[in-house]
C-alpha cells in the first residue's frame, strides 16, 4: 500500500497546479491526510501560514490508507490526472 501511495502522491503532484502552486508529493500527501482524518490547524511560529495536526500515513490503518487512497483517486479524476498506477 505505501509504494502505490506514493505513485498516487507523485501522479497527483506532477499533474496539479494547486491554487497556483505545484507541490510536491510530501506536501499531497499532507493535504490528503489532513482532508481524510479532518484534522485542525494552528498558526506556524511565524505565524505566516498554518500546519494541520494529527495522524501520520505510517499509524494509518489498512482501511485508513485504503480510504485515502481513494481519496487521492476521486480528487484526481476531477482534476484529469492520469494515474497509470495498478489497482
Amino acid at each position: 500500500q505505501n509504494a502505490r501511495l506514493w505513485a498516487l502522491l507523485a501522479k497527483v503532484s506532477e499533474q496539479v497546479v494547486w491554487h497556483g502552486r505545484k507541490l510536491d508529493s510530501e506536501s499531497w500527501k499532507h493535504i490528503f491526510s489532513s482532508s481524510l482524518k479532518k484534522m485542525d490547524v494552528v498558526p506556524n511560529l511565524e505565524g505566516t501560514g498554518f500546519v494541520a495536526l494529527g495522524l501520520s500515513t505510517s499509524k494509518m490503518s489498512i482501511r485508513e490508507m485504503a480510504d485515502m487512497q481513494t481519496l487521492i483517486e476521486a480528487f484526481g479524476a476531477q482534476h484529469g490526472v492520469e494515474f497509470g498506477v495498478p489497482v
